[in-house]
């Protein structure tokens, strides 16, 4: 059984950037994801979760793609399912309603959002799935654009090399962009073969596509740097390889007035790529933000090279003519 055209759909044409073939999806990453997901939730042997099978699952995506209500499918859940008579029946029904929505969406859905972790957690405690996820994505922009432009050398290799800042990737697609000043790291999410693929309109109008382009934004395809990081973190953290393959933005593709959705942290994120300051050769070789000063820079560096070279040399030219001096051949 093909299990994710079973889960997903045929695949979505009209995300499919400008002629990417569906050979170019990657579906390691997220079926690593979906098993790590199924291992947690088994954990104890299941006894907080009611959904023990994959038809499980795919029976759950079905009553998100119908709009049905929590308190619906969890009516339904407890007429099918063994789990009368037991203490924690609520919580297992909810284990499992929680548990399809974070497969089906890559987005960290819970009803008890009262558990420590990093990532952000949609809580879903009524209504459908749709209405929850909707919510979320449709916050309204806060942040001001004015002054700020996304130039080309804006990549997440850049963001890396020049900022200083760490570019991880995420399973979480709400945590998507999300600059964590704590320690200095970005979270991207990375997944473009789901994104291409997922064609539910759990998701807001747009969503998907305006994601992809943001990696478009962040990976384009013909820099150089760029692309070496990618084969880099493929071969390390095993991401989507379908990152390498994203589209080539036009001038008019990289305003900010074309992101909705991903709006205030794009602006957030470019604003701590410009205010950042280099602080290892390293960085200031990858600096090309002002191609004056480094210039200036690197011509100050290669003068100060030579100075220090050609006094070295005049030094021990200076030392040998003293040596011949008092031992004179």
């Amino acid at each position: 059984m093909d299990f994710q055209k079973t889960l997903y759909g045929p695949l979505n044409v009209t995300l499919n950037d400008r002629g990417i073939k569906q050979r170019l999806l990657d579906w390691g990453p997220y079926f690593r994801y979906y098993d790590r997901q199924c291992r947690e939730a088994l954990v104890d042997r299941g006894r907080f979760v009611a959904a023990k099978s994959h038809y499980d699952i795919f029976s759950l995506t079905r009553c998100f793609n119908k709009g049905a209500t929590r308190e619906m499918i969890k009516e339904d859940l407890r007429s099918k399912f063994p789990i009368s008579g037991n203490s924690n029946e609520d919580e297992r029904v909810d284990g499992a309603i929680d548990l399809a929505a974070r497969l089906y969406l890559m987005v960290n859905i819970a009803v008890d959002t009262r558990t420590i972790s990093e990532q952000i957690h949609l809580g879903w405690t009524t209504g459908s799935l749709k209405e929850c996820v909707h919510a979320h994505f449709k916050e309204p922009q806060i942040l001001s654009d004015a002054g700020i432009r996304m130039e080309p050398i804006f990549t997440a290799a850049n963001i890396e090399n020049v900022a200083g800042l760490r570019v991880i990737s995420t399973d979480n697609l709400a945590d998507h962009l999300r600059l964590m000043d704590r320690d200095g790291t970005v979270a991207v999410f990375c997944n473009v073969s789901f994104l291409r693929r997922h064609v539910s309109d759990a998701f807001p109008e747009g969503l998907a596509a305006e994601t992809l382009k943001t990696l478009s934004l962040l990976f384009p395809p013909n820099d150089k740097d760029t692309q070496h990081w990618i084969r880099k973190r493929i071969n390390s953290e095993a991401i989507d390889r379908a990152v390498a393959s994203c589209a080539l933005l036009r001038l008019e593709e990289r305003q900010f007035e074309r992101f909705n959705f991903w709006h205030d942290r794009l602006v957030i994120l470019k604003q701590a790529f410009d205010q950042s300051r280099p602080s290892t050769i390293a960085q200031w070789w990858h600096d090309r933000r002002n191609g004056v000063q480094w210039y200036t820079f690197w011509v100050a560096i290669l003068v100060l090279f030579l100075t220090i070279f050609f006094g070295l040399v005049q030094s021990i030219e200076g030392a040998l003519q003293v040596y011949k001096a008092f031992h004179p051949s």
